[in-house]
């Protein structure tokens, strides 16, 4: 999921807009795949990216050890000058970062287990490119689904799967909430989880 979403009645931070509401252009942007080296950084910030919520402990390194092969981290670069001393160097400011997984039970199916983007470069493009990287990634592997769950009461991000392709899966089990089919009491009592679908054509 774009984010492990709060309980019921929480409010959720942003990880993007649809791209009809953006209204600062993009910065110039590097994607490239996690390596472990870039757990410890990531998970400092990840706190604050969501608002002050722990969301820490839903990233664990083996994240970046055992996936990096369908996740992506998005990155700023910036250039130090060196002046009279060593030469300019070149350092990536996180942008954003997505971790994600073929399922081995279902090899047609992939899962977005966490993504965010950094809080000072929302609203530019940054949560729609990592995810169509993802889909693309996944789309080679032969993947015909990408699903992922979001608290029904997150407007934007509901708004912002909705705008990039994926629908809120609805039926047996689902009731509205908050304007959104969900399952009530997912996860756990008080869990309530919108699963959000899109599929995937196939590559050729």
């Amino acid at each position: 999921m774009s984010r492990e979403a709060p309980g019921r009645g929480e409010p959720s931070p942003a990880i993007g807009l649809p791209a009809s509401r953006l209204r600062r252009p993009a910065p110039p942007l590097r994607f490239r795949r996690p390596t472990e080296a870039d757990h410890g950084p990531l998970v400092g910030l990840v706190d604050d990216w969501w608002g002050g919520r722990p969301v820490r402990r839903l990233l664990p390194r083996f994240w970046f050890r055992h996936f990096a092969s369908t996740s992506w981290i998005a990155e700023v670069e910036t250039v130090t000058d060196g002046g009279t001393g060593p030469p300019a160097s070149r350092t990536g400011l996180p942008a954003g970062f997505l971790v994600g997984f073929v399922s081995p039970d279902h090899p047609d199916e992939a899962f977005i287990h966490l993504a965010s983007t950094n809080p000072n470069l929302r609203r530019r493009g940054i949560g729609r490119a990592l995810h169509e990287r993802f889909c693309d990634d996944v789309r080679a592997r032969g993947v015909a689904r990408v699903t992922t769950t979001v608290w029904p009461g997150d407007r934007v991000a509901v708004e912002f799967y909705r705008a990039i392709g994926f629908r809120a899966l609805d039926g047996p089990g689902t009731q509205p909430m908050y304007g959104v089919p969900a399952f009530p009491d997912y996860d756990a009592e008080g869990e309530d989880r919108a699963i959000f679908v899109r599929a995937l054509d196939p590559i050729g």
